[in-house]
């Protein structure tokens, strides 16, 4: 009897080894879970620089052609007064 009893109360090895799988499963879906939770949000993160990005990007381009139409408008008045000067000689 004690022989039968020892067998009845051992559980399969291939029991351990299912457990041992389905734990492993487990922590590689928490990790994979988690990585992909960082993604997301380093996704956000990226799309929220790049929109401040592109506006920045525009006013800046706003800011650069306000500044060569002062400059255009420089270079005129300077190259009316060069004419004005000659015709005084």
């Amino acid at each position: 009897m004690e022989i039968e009893e020892l067998y009845e109360n051992t559980v399969p090895a291939e029991a351990d080894l299912l457990d041992d799988v389905t734990e492993t499963a487990a922590s590689g879906m928490a990790i994979l879970t988690e990585r992909v939770e960082r993604l997301i949000r380093l996704c956000e993160k990226l799309s929220r620089e790049n929109q401040t990005l592109r506006a920045q990007n525009l006013e800046l381009q706003v800011e650069r052609d306000e500044l060569r139409e002062k400059n255009e408008q420089s270079r005129s008045r300077i190259e009316a007064m060069v004419v004005r000067l000659k015709s005084l000689e």
